[in-house]
């Protein structure tokens, strides 16, 4: 492998909504359990936009999807193993935009990931297939496994928008039954997915239809949309025993109207096992558990990524590299992007 530059070009923090291009910027800071990873891709999500515009960290390195090859492990990391090996190909999710570790984010040449929250690539993705991936499979990994009790069968609400969109199959494979929720244009690439059935989030019989397939017997629901009216839908369609509703936002208490349903919103930067020190309600005490729950989760993951069964998100392929990145998070921001995801090749 070449030898590491001293600095490297990042986009960065600015202000509420700003992200800019700086150059001269300090390679991130390698953990004893961390991999350092060469960028070669990166892709937009709706947080991207959404966590400058509410909780701007200035000087923090932005973004969340990467994929990449690895340059450098971290002294803790098995130099043995020819899972991760200098000049391995893998794509991860990692915390940009973190206030206490703001010289490592996704928008950037270089990225440290722990070890164990990176998945390796298979020789038949590219990738920029493979930046699409990581932001879909920890969030669905953690509202199926940090949300105990999860019943069958499952609703997806939404399951179009958001990063998590590839969910009726990682959901398949976990053996639950998907049934989701999206407008009539995305009810066939869901099905092809693997979602049961598919239901038009904007009938104003959306949820009681729901109930009405499932038999009263719905018990879950991720909501990935995490409005007053998907959460109504959810309500709604969630059968008469009650059961769990996961929003991936905070959710309105004056929407919760049945004691019968548990609620709880997912923040997938809790799987890191750190501490988030955000402005309320995104801050966050350690929770080690939720590592401990990535972990298992990625290692099965991957392990189904390499068999080919799960498909890549569609995705539009940018040029102009970082400095192309900003015009893109600006255009998820405004919702000009739905049904796929941008991705900016940023080295040759």
């Amino acid at each position: 492998m070449s030898v590491l530059p001293t600095s490297q070009q990042a986009l960065k923090v600015a202000s509420s909504g700003k992200i800019i291009l700086e150059t001269g910027q300090p390679l991130p800071q390698l953990g004893a359990d961390e991999v350092l990873v060469r960028v070669a891709c990166v892709a937009l999500n709706p947080y991207d936009a959404k966590s400058v515009d509410m909780s701007p960290s200035p000087g923090a390195t932005a973004g969340l999807d990467f994929a990449g090859e690895v340059v450098a492990l971290g002294e803790a990391v098995d130099s043995t193993s020819s899972r991760l090996a200098l000049g391995k190909r893998v794509c991860g999710f990692v915390f940009g935009n973190n206030p206490d570790r703001r010289d490592n984010g996704a928008f950037a040449e270089y990225v440290a990931v722990p070890a164990s929250l990176v998945l390796c690539i298979p020789e038949s993705m590219t990738f920029l297939e493979a930046a699409t991936l990581p932001c879909g499979l920890a969030t669905t990994g953690g509202a199926l496994y940090n949300s105990h009790s999860l019943g069958l069968p499952l609703l997806g609400s939404g399951s179009e928008v958001n990063p998590s969109n590839k969910s009726p199959t990682y959901v398949l494979v976990s053996g639950f039954i998907p049934i989701t929720t999206s407008s009539p244009h995305n009810f066939n690439r869901l099905q092809q997915l693997g979602a049961q059935a598919t239901f038009d989030y904007r009938s104003p019989t959306c949820g009681l239809d729901l109930r009405d397939y499932t038999h009263n017997r719905l018990a879950s629901a991720i909501d990935c949309i995490s409005s007053t009216d998907s959460m109504q839908i959810c309500y709604e369609a969630i059968g008469t025993a009650g059961g769990r509703y996961v929003s991936l936002d905070p959710f309105p208490l004056n929407k919760h109207t049945r004691r019968s349903i548990r609620p709880e919103w997912l923040f997938s930067f809790t799987m890191f096992g750190h501490a988030i020190d955000w402005d309320a309600p995104y801050n966050f005490p350690a929770r080690p558990d939720d590592r401990e729950s990535a972990e298992r989760w990625y290692a099965e993951i991957e392990a189904i990524l390499a068999t080919g069964e799960l498909v890549t998100h569609p995705f539009q392929e940018e040029t102009g590299g970082l400095s192309s990145v900003i015009d893109g998070i600006g255009a998820v921001r405004n919702g000009q992007i739905t049904g796929y995801k941008l991705v900016y090749p940023i080295r040759n």
